[in-house]
């Protein structure tokens, strides 16, 4: 039965040893994908793009009762998935700004002529004997798409470093257990594994 545990616990060690690196390998190699494709896209922060620079373009906007960001990314590259995430919380002060602080949800569907939109068919601008859609939402569609693909790469960012501390737990836990099954059958030569028995008898000179 002591034997029968050695072995298992060793076989255990190497399953989790062999699961930890591969995790930490593919940890690593996610967040380097994250991160070029980051770089790919050339983004970087417009000088508003600071607390009390959006706060000042909010003012003017006419802005209130919304959330400000308290990261920065003015003339910074866009190249990680905090830099994405800040980057895409100032993308929607911009959405409000151009919208006049109303969001997708509260905009009128079609256009009228006073440039204040309605949801009535009969009352919008007509174009070929169909109401015509108001331009201003279509800044809400691009917003979200953009912002969305940037919350992603944080996110995507976040669930690479988790697997790498859970790769690195695997792979000390592993390490552990091999430890504790070398250690036990060290401890009692008579009933170890052939290989760990051999290992422990002394040398005769």
């Amino acid at each position: 039965m002591r034997k029968t545990f050695e072995i298992g616990g060793l076989v255990a060690a190497a399953v989790l040893i062999v699961f930890g690196a591969v995790t930490i390998a593919m940890s690593i190699n996610g967040r380097s994908t994250v991160r070029d494709s980051l770089k790919l896209e050339q983004i970087v922060g417009t000088p508003d793009m600071t607390p009390s620079g959006i706060k000042t373009e909010a003012a003017k906007a006419g802005l209130t009762g919304i959330t400000f960001p308290t990261c920065s990314v003015a003339g910074k590259p866009v190249n990680d998935g905090a830099r994405a995430r800040c980057f895409a919380s100032y993308m929607r002060i911009h959405a409000l700004e151009a919208t006049g602080g109303v969001p997708y949800a509260q905009m009128p569907h079609y256009a009228t002529a006073d440039g204040k939109g309605t949801n009535d068919a009969a009352a919008a601008l007509q174009s070929n004997g169909r109401p015509v859609d108001n331009a201003a939402r279509n800044v809400w569609v691009t917003e979200t798409a953009l912002t969305t693909a940037l919350n992603t790469s944080y996110l995507a960012e976040q669930i690479s470093l988790f697997g790498l501390v859970v790769g690195f737990a695997l792979l000390l836990t592993g390490i552990g257990f091999a430890i504790l099954a070398v250690g036990g059958a060290l401890r009692n030569p008579e009933t170890a594994i052939p290989f760990l028995r051999h290992q422990h008898q002394p040398v005769v000179a």
